[in-house]
Formats: structure tokens, sequence, C-alpha cells
């Protein structure tokens, strides 16, 4: 059978990107009005989501075998559960610039635009670099190992929220767009009758703001999404290391990360409802650093020494699984309890 250039068949490459199209399709059609996602909307969507991503992973069974099909399920289910860290932090975000509930859903759509132009590119990097040699597998473990570290040494503090006034997305906006400090509708840039429209509005009598001819302002918005892009880009570091531990092959790695991002939108409004509930699913996520980092390492030592050990795809599928449900279940059979 012919393959493209990633390795599989037209074939595959086609269904690929024709699912994909029509599943960020279906996202922008169906989420065009600024309104709040209610948690029982979110959890269905979050199941349509997941039917898509298992769905391809059900057409390449029939195509090219269990063995394939479970290095995708394994990709899939890693990025999700490694995405569970970054959703946090993009909370985080919402609350230091206070954004309404009924925008978040904006921000996030070009949020997740970027995590797929850019994980696109990691994994086009990360696995031209693999062929260099199984040394470049023992700087992905390290990088991995030490991210897994830091998420140990983090101190979360629920009531702290960062500053993001000094974040370099922050101030690279400020170096191009002066800003408006007003939220105007979902808009991320304001043209100076804009501008001018708003302060004219009757609850900003008082306000004074000086307003240029000729020129746009950023708003608060398109400050919040840049910030949120470049916070997804530093993920995308660990992230994509991880899921190149579990394939190497280009198509399979970026397949399972985007059906898996494609989900995080509203995976996110599911999370901050249940937030509170969750408090060992991070746990989780740091074993299965240390998993991935471990797995990264004997694959190296592997190609160096010849051992002759390696962890399967099945026996990696079976403990991303694993990792998952514990940490759900830990959760709610061993609560954190309330201070006094």
């Amino acid at each position: 059978m012919e393959n493209s250039g990633l390795g599989f068949p037209p074939l595959t490459v086609t269904v690929f990107v024709v699912l994909a199209a029509a599943a960020l399709m279906i996202d922008l059609i169906a989420h065009r009005k600024d309104t709040p996602l209610s948690l029982k909307n979110a959890v269905l969507w979050s199941l349509f989501w997941l039917s898509i991503g298992l769905g391809f992973g059900v057409f390449l069974y029939v195509q090219h075998g269990a063995e394939i099909a479970s290095l995708y399920i394994t990709g899939y289910a890693l990025e999700e559960v490694l995405s569970v860290d970054n959703l946090f932090v993009i909370m985080a975000i919402f609350s230091w610039f206070k954004i309404p509930e009924g925008y978040r859903h904006r921000v996030l759509y070009w949020g997740i635009i970027g995590a797929i132009v850019f994980r696109g590119i990691f994994v086009a990097i990360g696995t031209g670099l693999l062929a260099l040699g199984p040394w470049v597998e023992i700087v992905f473990a390290i990088v991995v190992f030490w991210t897994a570290i830091m998420m140990l040494r983090a101190k979360h503090d629920s009531e702290e929220i960062e500053d993001y006034s000094h974040h370099p997305a922050n101030r690279l906006v400020r170096h191009f767009f002066p800003v408006y400090p007003k939220l105007v509708g979902h808009h991320f840039l304001l043209s100076a009758s804009e501008v001018r429209a708003d302060l004219a509005e009757p609850e900003n009598q008082g306000f004074v703001f000086q307003v240029k001819n000729g020129v746009h302002y950023a708003t608060p918005l398109l400050l919040c999404t840049a910030v949120v892009e470049l916070s997804d880009v530093m993920f995308a570091f660990d992230s994509v290391p991880a899921v190149i531990a579990v394939s190497r092959e280009p198509l399979i790695v970026y397949s399972a990360m985007m059906f898996a991002v494609l989900g995080l939108r509203t995976l996110y409004f599911v999370l901050e409802a249940l937030r509170g509930q969750l408090v060992h699913l991070e746990k989780a996520v740091v074993f299965l650093l240390f998993f991935v980092g471990f797995k990264l390492a004997l694959n190296a030592s592997e190609h160096l020494w010849h051992h002759g050990y390696e962890i399967s795809a099945s026996a990696s599928l079976f403990v991303v699984l694993a990792a998952l449900v514990v940490g759900i279940l830990a959760s709610f059979v061993f609560p954190e309890k309330e201070e006094q």
C-alpha cells in the first residue's frame, strides 16, 4: 500500500484532515454566541469530543491494527491528562484579568487554535530530532523529569493569584498597542471611534481616557488571550516530548494531541465546576510525568546498550488510564479536608 510522506496511506491522512477540519467548523458554529456554558452542556460537548477522538482510534484499529490504535489512544489519553494542569493555570489567568464567563469560550477558542498550530510545529521538530540518536531521548527525559519535580515543589495556594501584569505576552501586546482598560463586548481591538463611543455610554461618565485618532487599542480580552497562548506554548515544551515517548510516528503523535486539544475548551468548564472535588488529579499528572520520563530513558538505554527491556504500547495505555482513574476516584474517596 502506497504511503504518504507521514508514513501512512493517503486515506488515513485524508480521514484525519477531514475529521479535524469538520470538528473545528462544528465548534466554531456551535459556540458563536457569548453565553456561559452550563456544566450539563460542557459534559455533553466533552462526550462529543471524546467520541470524535475515540472514533479516529477505531478507524486506525480497522485500517492498521491494534498496536497502532493502542499507540494513538495512549497518546490521546496522556495529552488529556497532562492538559489538566494547564487548564488550572488558565483558570487563574481568567481570574486575574476578570474575564466574564460568557467571553471565556472565545479566548479558549483562539487558545485552542494556537495550541493546534504550535503543537504541529513542535511535533515536527521533536520527531525530527529523535532521528539524531538516542541521546535526544535522554534530553527529552530530563525535560519531563524536571517538569514533574517542579510540579512537586510548587506550592499551589488557591487563594493566591499570580500577577500577570509583567507577563512577557502582556508586555509584548502593550509594545504594539496602547491598552483600553475596559472590556467592550468580545472585541480584542478597538478603533479610536469605538473607544469614544464606549466612553460616551452613561455608565462611563467620569471615566477619563485620552483617545488618539488612527490608533487601535487592545482590550483586556486580547491581553488575556496572549497570556493564555504563551502559557500553552510553554506547556507544549513538556507535553510534546511526553506524547513522543509513546510513538515516533508524526501522524500518530499529532492526531492524538490535536483531538485531545479540541476537547479542552469544553473540558475547561467541566474542570472549573469540579475543581474543588478533583483534589488528587494533579498527583496523577505528576506520576505520569515520572512514568513518561522513565519510558523515554528506558527507550534511550535500549538503543545504546540493547538490554532488551521496554514498555509496550498496551502497558503504557494501561498505566495512563489507571493513573487517571485512580486520581479521580481518590479525589472523591479521600476529599481534601476543609480548614476549620
